[in-house]
């Protein structure tokens, strides 16, 4: 299906005109031009540069830089050809992702949230677009993993972004246009999606022989456990990495000192930097993000913090 770039580039204005700072993708795709690597700094609502870079010519695809714009968009997909619940999402009527936000705002008492400005996405799924809440330091979340809402639900916030309405999208895994559903300003994130964004899960304990809990754990290293969780959640594109290494050898250096199994600190560290896991130009991946945590604790437990009584208090 062909797009022309003016439709694209009246998307990105009227995207813009609503206060919502736009960039390029590439034709017929969800991942941005190699000159936009950085583009949340280079995202822009001006017109003239949004109708300058639109009319070089290709139909370039349209989204919208979630963090500069004030947004949190909830992504409701649906399944993957085969693709199956897990168990705990594997109950009767929970078929895509909007069947998990409905039970979930039936466990916390809630209406589902319809009135806001909605848009379907290619495989029949659905974006809620929220203003994000004043001082709320929401980043992004994935339904693949224990960070986030539940299956089949990611969400965009500071240092995501979404595809724009009039984007067309053809992948392998499904090709179709980016539409409005819903025309209507965005409604403010409700206060129970907030707390669950911005209340983190229970750290996850790996494997059956890891020692203990973090409830069991000194306070000391419950909150160097908390702090360096929280330095890779809010590590920005860019300084991912760099923010895990730190905060693995940090802890590495705990467990060099016998205060903190490396099993468990490497359990909390994946989990924190399951939220940023990407492909694309800027991919972060579970490999990636393994291999630094491995290497780092291992680092960190070479030089062992010196344990004071202070310390242990």
């Amino acid at each position: 299906m062909p797009i022309l770039s003016t439709n694209l580039a009246a998307a990105a204005l009227a995207c813009a005109a609503r206060g919502w700072q736009v960039f390029p993708l590439r034709p017929g795709d969800k991942q941005p031009l190699p000159r936009f690597t950085d583009w949340e700094a280079n995202a822009t609502t001006d017109p003239a540069r949004i109708r300058a870079f639109w009319s070089r010519g290709p139909a370039f695809n349209v989204a919208v830089a979630c963090g500069p714009s004030g947004l949190v968009v909830v992504d409701l997909d649906t399944p993957k050809p085969g693709e199956t619940p897990p168990p705990e999402w594997d109950m009767p009527g929970v078929n895509e992702g909007a069947d998990v936000l409905a039970v979930l705002a039936e466990r916390h008492g809630e209406a589902f949230p319809l009135d806001t400005f909605t848009v379907t996405t290619r495989r029949g799924g659905t974006h809620l677009y929220f203003t994000a809440p004043r001082g709320a330091r929401l980043r992004n979340t994935t339904g693949r993993y224990r960070t986030g809402l539940g299956w089949l639900i990611d969400t965009r916030a500071a240092g995501g972004y979404v595809v724009a309405p009039g984007s067309y999208v053809d992948l392998p895994d499904g090709a179709g246009a980016y539409r409005i559903a819903h025309d209507t300003a965005p409604a403010p994130l409700p206060a129970w999606l907030a707390h669950l964004l911005t209340t983190p899960p229970a750290p996850l304990l790996g494997a059956p022989n890891v020692a203990g809990t973090v409830a069991d754990l000194p306070a000391y290293v419950q909150a160097a456990l908390k702090g360096e969780a929280e330095r890779v959640t809010d590590a920005v594109t860019g300084g991912r990495n760099h923010a895990l290494n730190k905060a693995a050898y940090n802890l590495g250096r705990l467990a060099g000192a016998g205060a903190l199994d490396a099993d468990l600190a490497g359990s909390v560290l994946y989990e924190a930097a399951a939220v940023h896991f990407c492909t694309g130009p800027n991919a972060f991946t579970p490999a990636d993000a393994r291999a630094t945590i491995r290497s780092a604790l291992a680092a960190g437990a070479r030089n062992p913090r010196t344990i004071t009584r202070g310390n242990a208090a």
